[in-house]
């Protein structure tokens, strides 16, 4: 015979968020410089060659470096790093704002690609169009690259017109210009 004694209610597990934001600076080149490598192999590896995606990575943290230690002048003309970190502070996404006249350019937004899915992109932007709230927020996304394409349009992107994209090795593909207000 069944007990007839109620089990114990035991609520479900919390679920931690995805990652947590904070602001970024020159220390953080190392991680950016790692994740944008990796989220440019993983989003390219069939629309671009191994050779082209890799041919730059050992260079990624002088870069990011600079980028992220130069002087821009006042806090309105300052690019931006957002980076989202597990709860044990690991890197796993990053985006990227360069202010552009009254407009902001979504220069990068990269997930960690084995953490893809998981809400880590969608927290990177809405935390970068929270960020500027008033100015039009654009971006370029290569035609073929499928997945970015329906996730910005998912979340309200606009899209404004197409251009070209334009490789270190000559290769070209096309983009679609995208925007929010």
């Amino acid at each position: 015979m069944p007990d007839p004694t109620p089990a114990a209610y035991s609520p479900p597990p919390a679920v931690p968020p995805p990652a947590a934001l904070r602001e970024g600076g020159a220390a953080d080149a190392a991680a950016v410089a790692g994740l944008y490598a990796a989220g440019r192999r993983s989003a390219y590896a069939a629309l671009l060659p191994a050779a082209l995606l890799d041919a730059d990575a050992a260079e990624q943290e002088l870069l990011w470096t600079l980028r992220l230690d130069a002087d821009y002048g006042t806090p309105a003309d300052t690019p931006v790093l957002l980076l989202a970190e597990d709860p044990d502070g690991a890197a796993v996404g990053f985006a990227y704002l360069v202010p552009d006249g009254g407009a902001v350019r979504l220069e990068q937004l990269h997930v960690r690609p084995d953490r893809a899915g998981g809400g880590i992109g969608t927290l990177l932007l809405r935390a970068a169009l929270d960020r500027f709230p008033q100015a039009p927020v654009r971006l370029d996304v290569l035609a073929a690259n499928r997945r970015a394409v329906a996730f910005y349009e998912r979340h309200g992107a606009r899209r404004l017109g197409r251009g070209t994209a334009h490789f270190p090795d000559g290769s070209r593909l096309p983009e679609y210009r995208y925007g929010w207000r």
